[in-house]
């Protein structure tokens, strides 16, 4: 049995490590993307870009360090060697979480990091110039107040969002990437079989949020990444409601969650029933099935993002969902790109017209809503290839066997 049937031990017990094997990004490619990211500079014609603290800094330097309200990030020229910029106080600690080394631009508590920014561009080789100002770009994800700070001080620079070279870079994921993220993916799928099996009526969605964080630690994960998890009539809105369901015969369950391990992320919802299956159940159950198929067939190579979303609101629509947002149906984008953020660039969505490309990684996730009654989200996630695209776990069988363990 699927659905219910084991007990929260057994359920544990079918659970191991799954993390052997897995090998963490190294500081070769590192390098690597470091000198990708120069080269498409140097082609679009910009002099450097601030990496801040957080996932873009990870990427591209292998340094780990959180965002916070003091400027901790660093500076990637178009040519020559990437330097940091911290707080004087912190450059032990992060020459020691370094792993591509660079010089560390320190100041002081009283000073200011932005003038140090501007003072190390000079310095660096890119100096302002009111008449040609050089192009430089700002972290997408740095706080305001770090553009704030540095664009008094700028006047012979040309600021710029710094997402052209960021997600150009990370949207396109390496073989080594891919691995990892088929490993998590692989957990999370393992967490939601185990979970299924061990529902029972009388559950409440805090006590299965429990279950799937054990779990996730069973598989080797730190922790869930997040999760929801979602009974009957509130499956019908697509991030939570605001309080504890219990489980009931014959409801809609839906539970979406992932873990992170190695900096990447995995993301999987499945949609099934506790219970007897009602035609209504089964018919919706089955469109968001057939919403899913059609925006994997449409992602080919070379074709615009919005073409995927646009596939599955025609197959919605032809079992009488939306049209576009309306509901019944699908309220929100169908996919997201995934990897060290768990929502990045980037998106199946109608107005992104970025053409699909190898590496590429997105979540496929056509969800029906019908308020009042309940919602459907098949979420699977896959990857670009030479030949199209690749799951990298296989969509929900069907609602009488959601995990194909009677196949």
């Amino acid at each position: 049995m699927s659905i219910g049937g084991t007990s929260i031990e057994q359920a544990l017990a079918s659970l191991s490590d799954m993390t052997s094997g897995m090998v963490a990004i190294g500081k070769d490619e590192h390098a690597q993307r470091i000198a990708k990211a120069q080269a498409f500079m140097r082609k679009q014609g910009i002099a450097a870009i601030y990496l801040n603290a957080g996932a873009n800094l990870t990427y591209f330097t292998g340094t780990k360090w959180y965002a916070s309200e003091r400027m901790v990030g660093a500076i990637l020229p178009a040519s020559g060697e990437l330097e940091y910029i911290a707080p004087a106080f912190e450059e032990s600690t992060l020459t020691g979480f370094m792993l591509i080394e660079g010089k560390v631009n320190c100041w002081e508590e009283h000073e200011s990091p932005y003038q140090l920014f501007v003072d190390a561009l000079a310095r660096m080789g890119i100096a302002q110039d009111a008449a040609a100002p050089p192009r430089v770009g700002i972290c997408e994800s740095a706080a305001f107040f770090i553009y704030d700070g540095i664009k008094p001080l700028a006047p012979g620079y040309a600021l710029e969002n710094a997402r052209a070279v960021t997600a150009y870079c990370r949207s396109r994921k390496s073989p080594a990437e891919i691995a990892l993220m088929q490993r998590v993916m692989d957990m999370t799928l393992a967490v939601h079989v185990a979970t299924a099996s061990m529902l029972y009526e009388g559950i409440t969605t805090v006590e299965v949020e429990e279950f799937i964080q054990r779990a996730h630690r069973k598989v080797g994960a730190p922790r869930s990444y997040f999760c929801i998890v979602l009974f009957g009539e509130a499956t019908a809105y697509p991030h939570g409601v605001n309080y504890v369901q219990t489980l009931k015969a014959g409801d809609m369950v839906l539970i979406d969650t992932g873990c992170q391990v190695m900096n990447y992320i995995s993301d999987i919802t499945r949609t099934y029933v506790f219970g007897a299956i009602s035609e209504r159940q089964r018919s919706v159950w089955n469109s968001e099935k057939a919403a899913q198929a059609a925006a994997f067939a449409a992602a080919q190579l070379g074709v615009p993002c919005g073409d995927v979303d646009r596939a599955a609101r025609v197959s919605l629509a032809s079992d009488g969902f939306g049209p576009g947002y309306k509901l019944p149906g699908l309220p929100h984008r169908t996919g997201h790109g995934i990897g060290l953020d768990i929502h990045e660039w980037p998106y199946l969505v109608g107005n992104d017209t970025t053409p699909l490309d190898v590496g590429m990684c997105f979540s496929n996730e056509p969800m029906i809503c019908i308020p009042g009654e309940f919602g459907i989200r098949h979420e699977d996630h896959f990857y670009m290839t030479e030949n199209g695209p690749r799951w990298f776990t296989e969509p929900a069988h069907s609602i009488d066997d959601p995990f194909g363990l009677k196949v």
